[in-house]
């Protein structure tokens, strides 16, 4: 199978964060959807990445449903990240969504501050930033003082919300996130530590 994405997507991080844990061999293609040469439509009609080719030549996208898709496949390495059923799978999936949602603030004010200055609009900032803070302090609530977010080990929720870290990180700087939520922090570093985290930093 081959993984179309961007090296700095925090969505094209998630898959490439399951892929490496569940150890699935694969092609990475690096192709930008706002670079001028992409070819990202030609594969997803959306313009979007991720993208994943599966060996049959069906396409996948939305990094939601990929990973849905890589968590049931047998590879050599970690097993489930997704429980099957139950109260467990809905919270692994709803603290998905809320990193997703993180991440969609972060990438919403990032896109708008690339427009001129004249043209950009302080009120839909501040709106996405409102977001990204109450985000934030709802993950710290819900994480409170256990090690992962739902369950003895690490999910996708871990996952999800590691890739929303690292975009904060990456982009947003002056978001004093660690200072503020101390639980999310520490959750930050264990999983830096990981080697799926470390071959997926975004570069500079």
């Amino acid at each position: 199978m081959k993984l179309i994405g961007s090296l700095t997507s925090p969505y094209v991080r998630k898959v490439r964060i399951m892929l490496a844990e569940k150890e699935i061999n694969h092609e990475f293609t690096n192709d930008p959807p706002f670079s001028p040469d992409t070819k990202v439509a030609q594969i997803n009609p959306l313009g979007k990445v991720p993208a994943l080719i599966m060996d049959d030549g069906y396409i996948l996208f939305d990094s939601r449903v990929i990973v849905e898709y890589l968590d049931g496949q047998s590879g050599t390495g970690s097993s489930r990240f997704i429980p099957a059923s139950g109260p467990e799978r809905l919270h692994v999936k709803r603290w998905e969504a809320l990193a997703d949602g993180i991440i969609d603030a972060c990438v919403a004010i990032y896109l708008e501050r690339k427009r001129p200055e004249s043209q950009q609009s302080q009120e839909w900032i501040e709106r996405q930033q409102k977001k990204i803070d109450q985000g934030l302090q709802a993950a710290a609530a819900d994480l409170g003082d256990r090690a992962w977010c739902e369950g003895a080990s690490m999910t996708l929720a871990d996952i999800a919300l590691g890739c929303a870290f690292g975009y904060l990180d990456a982009r947003f700087s002056e978001v004093k996130w660690r200072n503020t939520h101390p639980n999310l922090a520490r959750l930050a570093d264990k999983l830096a530590e990981r080697q799926s985290f470390k071959t997926t930093v975004a570069p500079n």
